[in-house]
């Protein structure tokens, strides 16, 4: 397995909207690229007043060959830069 680990760091002078509408398209072109969703959520209790995220998401995948295609598909291209254009997000990929 392999995972993918984003953290965001939202701004509240940026376009949210912009943000809110690229999660609600991404997650389908997430999913159809094999990626299953295992947290979404704004809801997090930082352990450290150094590191707290608005956001994280975590998101499952059977091999770093469909993670790869996923984000560099037009599909995804097309949508990326609501997200980079409205939120500081910081992402990693963890096999396990």
């Amino acid at each position: 397995m392999i995972y993918f680990v984003a953290c965001i760091y939202m701004d509240k002078n940026r376009e949210v909207e912009r943000y809110e509408e690229y999660i609600r398209e991404v997650k389908p072109i997430v999913e159809r690229f094999g990626g299953r969703y295992l947290a979404r959520s704004e809801k997090i209790t930082a352990l450290s007043e150094k590191w707290k995220p608005d956001r994280v998401i975590l998101i499952e995948w059977d091999s770093r060959e469909q993670l790869e295609r996923c984000f560099s598909s037009e599909e995804y291209r097309s949508i990326a830069g609501k997200r980079e254009n409205t939120v500081d997000s910081r992402a990693m990929i963890v096999e396990g």
